[in-house]
């Protein structure tokens, strides 16, 4: 060895740590899975003696209700989308709205496991089916900041409703507004100096007209998901505002990065609302959760069916 230079032996806590994000990679889907479980059983135990108010509040909510819901949740997931394909587009992709649409569908499969699963879903689907035409996974990843900032920004400025439901400081929002505030003016900064690759994801920020787009089309998906919300929990007879709407939503959000799987409906609006009533706000997550499923498989149900049909063309072609 010469002469100056030390050995670094390698820590314990490195070793330590290696082996547990080994673990937790091998066995994500049994740690979703097991705490899917958990948090379910625990909403069981609370709803056991509840049983009689918790069906009340189900048959409350009427077909009608329950189609609006899963409309709604569908136009969400159409206006994010096409935020997605506008951001895709500027970063230099040119692959075709519907093949973009098309992969989008897949995500709200994985959504039902968790936020990261469904974009990581999306963008296998995309780099799968149109490899030539859309730019590379860092890319694509990149891609996805400038909507999730979008997103941040709007949960920052309701975190006020937050205040009332949750007993936090009435300050509290104030650093909350400031932090997002600079990732929002840093991100563009971001898109204007670096010349990475991985970075032309931002590129959208860089042309006024294009972050006008897409921050439009991310607030008709949050308010369309808001309506749904204020909706579905008037209909179990939780007399619910606008405002509580929202932080039910940041909620979910907020829950859906964690493993929970199917149980973020509920868990969100119990955590936010169960003050009114844990059966009925209870039976709001279950339905929110249901209708959401059906419009995310409603779309899904179209990128297969637009899938088999364009099979079917190619060999005719």
């Amino acid at each position: 060895m010469p002469i100056g230079t030390v050995q670094r032996r390698p820590r314990r806590t490195d070793g330590a740590l290696g082996s547990l994000r080994g673990i937790l990679t091998r066995h994500r889907r049994a740690c979703t899975v097991v705490c899917s479980l958990a948090v379910a059983a625990a909403l069981g135990i609370i709803l056991f003696g509840r049983r009689h108010d918790f069906s009340v509040a189900l048959e409350r909510a009427s077909i009608g209700t329950l189609i609006v819901a899963a409309v709604l949740q569908l136009v969400a997931l159409l206006a994010r989308t096409e935020a997605w394909h506008l951001t895709i587009g500027h970063a230099g992709g040119t692959a075709r709205r519907r093949l973009l649409y098309r992969a989008s569908s897949v995500g709200p499969f994985g959504s039902m496991l968790n936020s990261q699963v469904g974009a990581a879903a999306r963008i296998t689907a995309l780099r799968r089916s149109c490899p030539a035409t859309t730019p590379c996974v860092a890319t694509l990843v990149a891609a996805e900041v400038p909507i999730v900032t979008i997103e941040a920004g709007l949960a920052a400025l309701a975190s006020f409703t937050l205040i009332g439901p949750l007993g936090l400081p009435w300050w509290l929002p104030i650093p909350i507004v400031g932090v997002i505030g600079l990732l929002a003016v840093g991100v563009p900064r971001l898109a204007h100096r670096s010349a990475r690759p991985a970075w032309r994801g931002l590129d959208v920020l860089r042309d006024l007209r294009g972050a006008r787009s897409v921050l439009a089309f991310v607030l008709v998906a949050v308010v369309a998901q808001i309506m749904r919300n204020w909706l579905l929990l008037n209909a179990v007879g939780v007399p619910a505002t606008p405002f509580d709407a929202t932080a039910v939503l940041i909620a979910m959000v907020t829950l859906s990065m964690l493993p929970i799987g199917p149980s973020v409906g509920a868990s969100a609006v119990v955590l936010i609302l169960g003050h009114d009533g844990v059966a009925a706000a209870a039976a709001a997550g279950i339905l929110a959760t249901a209708t959401g499923t059906v419009g995310g498989l409603s779309f899904a149900g179209w990128g297969a069916a637009d899938r088999l049909w364009t099979g079917r063309l190619a060999p005719a072609a």
